[in-house]
């Protein structure tokens, strides 16, 4: 299976809704005064951005990449900030909600630890987009639309790809402690996969311990044929396992870089799932444009999806073009 699935209706209103923004920006508003005249929104809009993503990291520095182009076509300021606590996300999304800014985006890799600075951001009228993690818990907060993929949708077609490969013990690999969107994968991959799934915690912040642990899990059960990584740092870090242990597990991962697509290309790595980050930063920012200026929503309650879509040796030569420039 490539990329090149069916785009969710909600993704092609969006298509249409950022052309409207950067074609017609706030004279699209239908906003009148007394008198009938049209009026336009006056000041700058300016977003929050916050991630439970850490600074340096491939896949946020292509949400960011996402997320300040946009505003920088639309004329919104994008203040980007990025923790990878959840407490210490929290407070970045206080800090913005005393700064009064015009619209929040938020990963929410752990939502009860958020709830409490989201619902407070919304009840100081400012408009909430979620993003990445957390989907099931978005409405309930007041937040007016998710952008990102269903994890446990994702997962579990991962699942059926390596189950479809001929693959029958799969190690999933779980590089944050208490972040549930890697969870969902891993619940996923376990229902689609049709054979035996044993989960392998590590921490991405160790990396030499990482490919250590691996390395070390398909020396104790040889019979392991595949891993499945959640994040392309931890992608490389398996095939350095596999070539270390001199194991025969075939390596998938979730998510893009240079280096997976790199590994794709040499046959190290059988496919990546992509959840498109770059449109989790990018669509936001149209989002709250068009909300500010037009009062217009999108998804109709239901997730915006950007993934899963599938990246392997059919299509890697076309997007590793695009991962080379951080858009991927």
């Amino acid at each position: 299976m490539t990329s090149t699935r069916p785009v969710p209706r909600a993704g092609l209103a969006l298509a249409g809704l950022a052309l409207l923004a950067a074609c017609s920006g706030p004279a699209a508003d239908n906003t009148t005064t007394s008198t009938g005249a049209a009026q336009t929104p006056t000041g700058d809009l300016r977003v929050a951005v916050v991630t439970h993503g850490t600074a340096g990291d491939a896949f946020w520095n292509v949400v960011k990449n996402g997320a300040t182009a946009a505003g920088e076509q639309l004329g919104v300021t994008v203040d980007y900030n990025s923790d990878g606590d959840p407490g210490r996300q929290a407070t970045l999304i206080d800090n913005a909600v005393s700064q009064e800014v015009g619209g929040i985006v938020v990963s929410m890799a752990n939502p009860d630890a958020l709830k409490t600075s989201i619902e407070n951001a919304v009840k100081a009228g400012i408009p909430v987009i979620t993003i990445n993690s957390g989907s099931d818990k978005s409405a309930s907060f007041g937040a007016l639309a998710h952008v990102g993929q269903e994890e446990s949708v994702a997962g579990e077609q991962a699942g059926q790809k390596l189950g479809q490969a001929g693959k029958t013990k799969l190690l999933c690999v779980i590089h944050e402690a208490g972040n549930v969107g890697l969870n969902q994968r891993c619940d996923g991959a376990r229902t689609g996969f049709g054979g035996t799934v044993t989960n392998l915690q590590v921490d991405i912040n160790n990396p030499t311990d990482v490919e250590s642990r691996i390395k070390g899990a398909l020396q104790t059960d040889p019979s392991v044929d595949a891993v499945l990584a959640l994040n392309p740092q931890v992608a490389v870090s398996s095939v350095n396992a596999v070539k270390g242990a001199s194991a025969k597990a075939a390596v998938a991962t979730f998510d893009l870089n240079a280096d997976v697509t790199a590994a794709i290309k040499a046959g190290d790595v059988l496919f990546a799932v992509d959840q498109q980050q770059y449109e989790q930063g990018y669509l936001p920012i149209v989002m709250l444009k068009l909300y500010r200026d037009n009062a217009n929503t999108v998804g109709g309650g239901k997730p915006v999806l950007t993934g899963p879509g599938f990246v392997d040796e059919s299509n890697v030569d076309k997007v590793a073009e695009y991962a080379e420039r951080g858009t991927r």
